[in-house]
């Protein structure tokens, strides 16, 4: 599994998100993608950085910035937690994105203390009881890439533990 580095050129990318509509990476309708990958659809810590999102996803449509987030969770897992996102979700269970972009798992992405905090914030903002919902395992690494409209990764950034992706801001940073 090989990473991803900035200036590399993807191969277009079709893909449908839990609703069912198409989206294209890259984007032609934005100047840039933010594709970031989450853990499992009931990660308290994924699950509130969507959130964080969905709140400013007027200002990072604004910056042309097309949201996409990929979970290694079922369809059917996802929609309770992400259905109601105003922003393309999309399931990927048999991890097929994750392995095309490097994306890995590791034991330290839940042990590392650095993730702890977003657990405990997201596990009280959210269900206790869907921390352990989703398929695919509790281990993988959130990553995050930013694609122009010629489908070059601008930015991208592999995360080292369960809550190390880009904020908002370093998006809206990135995009300028």
């Amino acid at each position: 599994m090989s990473r991803i580095s900035p200036g590399s050129t993807l191969p277009p990318l079709s893909l449908q998100t839990l609703q069912g509509a198409p989206v294209s990476i890259p984007s032609t309708s934005h100047r840039l993608v933010h594709l970031q990958f989450r853990r499992f659809a009931g990660c308290p810590i994924c699950n509130l950085h969507l959130r964080s999102i969905a709140v400013r996803h007027d200002e990072l449509v604004a910056a042309g910035v097309c949201e996409v987030a990929i979970f290694h969770s079922e369809a059917e897992t996802m929609r309770p937690f992400q259905g109601d996102l105003p922003f393309a979700i999309v399931a990927d269970p048999r991890k097929e994105l994750y392995q095309r972009f490097g994306v890995e798992e590791s034991l330290r992405s839940v042990l590392d203390p650095r993730a702890w905090g977003g657990f405990f914030r997201g596990a009280m903002a959210s269900h206790a009881s869907s921390a352990t919902a989703g398929e695919g395992g509790h281990l993988g690494l959130p990553a995050d890439f930013l694609i122009d409209a010629s489908a070059r990764v601008v930015a991208c950034k592999y995360g080292t533990h369960a809550d190390d992706q880009w904020s908002v801001d370093e998006i809206l940073a990135l995009a300028r």
